[in-house]
């Protein structure tokens, strides 16, 4: 496999979720990984193994590599994109200083961060990188762990969100992406409609009939039983999640007061955080960034997500080698 700084522009990208659907290799699951070179495969299940990559026609167009460079959006893009990423950000950051006091506190400042750490890594590392591109291997007890901690993020059972995950890939920015801010029609109506649905409402429509083939490897994996009964436990972890900085709070504290702020801010403050950062991977990384590698989407880098999503948003060299364990791909990002 060429390293990604060499990637040639006439070499096609990583198949989606690292299945290699060529004619010559079908049903194979390819590592691509930056520090290898020449890529590892192994059977895949049937029920991953797709005969076309998504619904596109097969002489579309690889869109080219840029220079690195932001692309050029229609001034519109830029706006609501940074419009709806800061607005959230920004009433945070009022209330904290607003009730700074009397509502809020150093001891709350650490809740906050300190679980949404904890959850984001979950969500980053487990739910993502270990349970849906399967980048790393490892013991059922770090599994448990990260299967935990992504409940604790309050984003559904973790096989469920694996099988929506593996869907975006196999037709990632198409008509049956379940979260593409694309294909929502024209100008600036379109936008803020597409816009909507990948950061949180394509969460309210009904889910693909089909999502149990997305996991069937899960069903033969060694700790099978592990992730089954994490995923089909989320709700008691998300609300494990919850509870655990409003205990905090009020055992810091010694007060009832702490426990409803601890509960505030570690638990819901921190819900709202992790899921306006991670819904932004969906929307805002599909709409402004950066394209270094060629893909068949519009996935794009976001140094801003890179961080605060702990190298989630690296998202077009995410979507270029979509198993690699290191989403910033390059020395010095945040991954």
């Amino acid at each position: 496999m060429t390293p990604p700084s060499a990637l040639p522009t006439d070499t096609p990208p990583p198949d989606p979720a690292g299945i290699d659907i060529t004619k010559e290799s079908r049903g194979q699951i390819v590592t691509h990984s930056p520090t290898h070179t020449g890529p590892s495969t192994a059977a895949a299940p049937p029920e991953f193994a797709r005969p076309t990559p998504d619904d596109r026609a097969a002489d579309e167009p690889v869109r080219e590599p840029t220079d690195g460079r932001p692309e050029a959006a229609p001034v519109r893009v830029q706006v609501v994109t940074l419009f709806g990423v800061i607005v959230p950000f920004l009433g945070i950051v009022a209330a904290c200083l607003m009730l700074w006091g009397w509502g809020f506190s150093w001891v709350h400042l650490g809740l906050l961060l300190g679980m949404y750490v904890f959850t984001s890594l979950g969500v980053t590392v487990g739910y993502h990188r270990l349970f849906t591109h399967r980048s790393f291997e490892t013991n059922a007890v770090v599994k448990f762990v990260f299967g935990v901690l992504g409940s604790m993020a309050v984003e559904g059972p973790v096989l469920k969100w694996v099988a929506m995950h593996r869907r975006h890939h196999q037709h990632s920015d198409a008509a049956a992406d379940p979260h593409s801010p694309h294909h929502h029609g024209e100008g600036l109506r379109g936008l803020l409609a597409g816009a909507w649905h990948a950061h949180v409402g394509w969460i309210f429509e009904r889910d693909p009939d089909d999502l149990g083939r997305y996991v069937g490897d899960w069903a033969r994996d060694r700790h099978a039983k592990v992730v089954r009964a994490v995923s089909n436990t989320w709700m008691l972890w998300s609300a494990v999640g919850l509870l655990v900085p409003a205990a905090l709070g009020g055992l810091i504290t010694m007060s009832w007061h702490g426990v409803l702020l601890g509960f505030i801010w570690g638990g819901l403050a921190r819900v709202f955080l992790v899921h306006h950062v991670t819904w932004s991977i969906n929307s805002v990384c599909h709409l402004w960034g950066t394209r270094p590698f060629r893909s068949h989407d519009e996935s794009r880098n976001n140094a801003v997500f890179g961080f605060l999503g702990f190298g989630e948003g690296w998202h077009n060299n995410h979507h270029a080698f979509p198993t690699s364990a290191r989403h910033g791909l390059r020395g010095g990002r945040w991954t």
